[in-house]
């Protein structure tokens, strides 16, 4: 099986983007968006941003944004990949010249196979947990609304932890994994030990 991929998601910290850094993540998740307490202005998030050493992707989380605030946000921060969690749709997603990903908010009666289809331009789906507002909300889904053989690059989000992210990935070989609450001592406060134990977990799974 390949590597699974390991994305960070919510850093606010310089000491937690380095930590995440050398523990082995792949990629480090800004959030921009003001309502979440894990929000980061540009100016932070050019400074975290221009810690992360060669092959550690950037990457900047938007809901519903406006294409000048997206625009604003590139100018000053070198993201290589975005990740829309709002209702955007395909042409608001692949107007910024970046590779980007589309979160599904998983819940039933939710078609990932249909909704995978509206977005073709996209790099990969994110499927997190539905919860009222957007986010995860640290909350697990039902796994098996994932159905198999998806056929494309799937990153598993929502409720993910040290305690459960090996089992995630032996059940559903997911292209990536992204954490945000499950590697945190408070909201938008990382833990390296919690890192160092849900990285182990992934590896553990990879075998």
């Amino acid at each position: 099986m390949p590597r699974t991929r390991i994305k960070i998601c919510g850093l606010t910290r310089p000491q937690d983007v380095r930590a995440a850094v050398e523990l082995g993540a792949d990629a480090i998740g800004f959030v921009f968006y003001p309502p979440s307490p894990r929000a980061v202005s540009i100016d932070q998030a050019a400074e975290l941003a221009a810690l992360l050493p060669p092959f550690v992707t950037a990457v900047g989380l938007f809901v519903n944004p406006s294409r000048e605030e997206v625009q604003a946000v590139l100018e000053r921060v070198p993201l290589q990949l975005l990740q829309f969690h709002g209702d955007e749709s395909e042409a608001a997603c692949a107007g910024h010249g970046r590779p980007w990903i589309k979160a599904a908010r998983m819940r039933p009666g939710v078609d990932l196979v249909e909704f995978s289809a509206s977005y073709p331009r996209a790099s990969g789906i994110l499927v997190d947990t539905f919860v009222e507002g957007y986010g995860g909300g640290g909350k697990t889904f039902d796994w098996s609304l994932i159905p198999e053989g998806f056929g494309r690059p799937l990153v598993l989000s929502g409720g993910l932890d040290a305690d459960n992210v090996a089992e995630a990935v032996r059940r559903l070989r997911p292209w990536a994994v992204d954490v945000s609450s499950g590697v945190e001592s408070g909201k938008g406060i990382k833990d390296a030990a919690r890192i160092a134990a849900f990285i182990d977990g992934v590896r553990q799974a990879d075998g």
